[in-house]
Formats: C-alpha cells, sequence, structure tokens
C-alpha cells in the first residue's frame, strides 16, 4: 500500500462545510462575500512576486504564458479564473464535488479552459504531476495533516518553482478578529468556519517548507481597512499573512 493510500490530509468535516456552500462563491455579497473583497490584494501579490522571481513581464497581458500552475482547495475558482486570465495553464483542486462543479460551470460561461478535478494533494504527488507555481491560499488551516500536506505540494514543484500560501497565524489576536469578530459579530463568514487550534504560525510554516526544500522568500501580513472597506498588504503578520518559498 503506497504512502497516499495511508495518510491522507483530508477532512471530512471540512469538506462537507464547503460542499454547503458551493453554490455562494461566486455572490459577492453573499457568504463568501469576505474572499471577494480579499481576491485583489491576493492576487495582485500573486502576480508581483511570479513576475520578480521567475523573470516575467508584468505589463505584458500574459505573463503568466508558458506556466502550470496549480490552485489546491480551489473552492469554486475565484483564484483559477484570474490565473487563467493572465496566461497560466491552470489545474483547479478541491476535494467537494459540489465546489468543483460549480467552478467549471462558472469558467464555461466565461469562455476560460480550466482543468478542474475532484481531488487532494497526496493524490496528485503519487500520481507525479509537476507545477510552476502551486497557490495554497486559505486551505491549510483547514486540512487534517497539515506538515504531510506541505510535504506533498512541495513535491509536486519543480525546480525553481514557487509555492504562495496564505492562512491565519495563531495567536491571541486571531482569535479575536478571524474568529469572534469576522464569524460571530461581524459575520462575515459562517459559524465554525475555522478552528483556532488549526492555526498555523509562520515559523511552523517556514520549517516544514525547509524540511522539504523549499526556502521562503517574502512575506507579507494582509489587514483589513474597515473605513475604506479594502484589504491591504501590511507589516503586520498577527493575523492573517502570506509567504511564498522557492525550490531549491
Amino acid at each position: 500500500m503506497s504512502q497516499a493510500e495511508t495518510l491522507s490530509s483530508l477532512d471530512p468535516a471540512e469538506v462537507e462545510k464547503f460542499s454547503k456552500l458551493a453554490a455562494e462563491w461566486w455572490n459577492p455579497n453573499g457568504k463568501m462575500g469576505v474572499l471577494h473583497k480579499f481576491n485583489p490584494v491576493r492576487i495582485d501579490w500573486i502576480k508581483e512576486q511570479v513576475c520578480a522571481r521567475l523573470g516575467l513581464d508584468p505589463l505584458v497581458a500574459e505573463p503568466f504564458k508558458g506556466l502550470r500552475f496549480l490552485d489546491i482547495g480551489c473552492g469554486g475558482g475565484l483564484l483559477c479564473e484570474p490565473m487563467a486570465r493572465l496566461g497560466a495553464s491552470v489545474v483547479g483542486v478541491d476535494p467537494a464535488e459540489k465546489n468543483i462543479r460549480t467552478a467549471q460551470v462558472h469558467a464555461t460561461e466565461g469562455g476560460l479552459v480550466i482543468d478542474y478535478r475532484i481531488s487532494k494533494a497526496e493524490d496528485l504527488a503519487e500520481a507525479g504531476e509537476k507545477f510552476d507555481v502551486i497557490l495554497n491560499m486559505e486551505v491549510i488551516e483547514h486540512v487534517g495533516m497539515p506538515q504531510f500536506f506541505v510535504k506533498s505540494c512541495c513535491a509536486m514543484l519543480n525546480p525553481g518553482g514557487l509555492i504562495f500560501v496564505a492562512t491565519l497565524n495563531r495567536t491571541l489576536k486571531s482569535f479575536g478578529l478571524a474568529i469572534v469578530g469576522a464569524e460571530y459579530i461581524l459575520r462575515w463568514l459562517p459559524r465554525g468556519t475555522h478552528e483556532w487550534e488549526k492555526f498555523i504560525k509562520p515559523e511552523e510554516l517556514r520549517e516544514w517548507l525547509s524540511n522539504n526544500g523549499v526556502t521562503v522568500k517574502a512575506e507579507s501580513g494582509v489587514v483589513y481597512h474597515p473605513i475604506e472597506r479594502v484589504w491591504r498588504r501590511a507589516k503586520d503578520m498577527s493575523v492573517n499573512y502570506m509567504l511564498v518559498g522557492q525550490k531549491g
């Protein structure tokens, strides 16, 4: 029996939770509204880092042309679609069938060709899939075995390839803002979306990546500005943060 058959990063409860939200993915005023507000800062940072680290021209229409992207835990395709529009060949993977069906329909309506699959990271790694860029955005805090999940993702990176991770820091501040504030007071997210115990400290993530031959090259906090109602990059990584690592 292979390792991928004996170990699984899948958390069935998390899959069920997000399956129930499938129809909400593309509604900017619905339960996924916070992700729609969050998306511009993610896309800008991904584009900036990929172009800078892989020597691409950010001013051309399709700077990612020729690159193979993987979006793990792609949901309804909120990141897959902009990456495809930037020229990337995109594989979007999610274990929830309803999410994948939602993503497929939306991409077809938009005239985009995206390879959506009902699968998980370790299955792709076991099959020998390789990618230039892997997006792991707001996913790792929902998996059952985060270190194994990171190992599977890193195994799929081509030499010199980039992996992006966005997640939540395990601090008292994140408990107050990301769970109490976002889920119970502001109602940005359905209650129970996050479990504070699954949040990951940046130093933990750096170590897991380093153990798999990936060096963190840049990191940024992301902070919400309530008056302007926008997310912006910041030095403060105590709640939301992003980092990018490169395989040596």
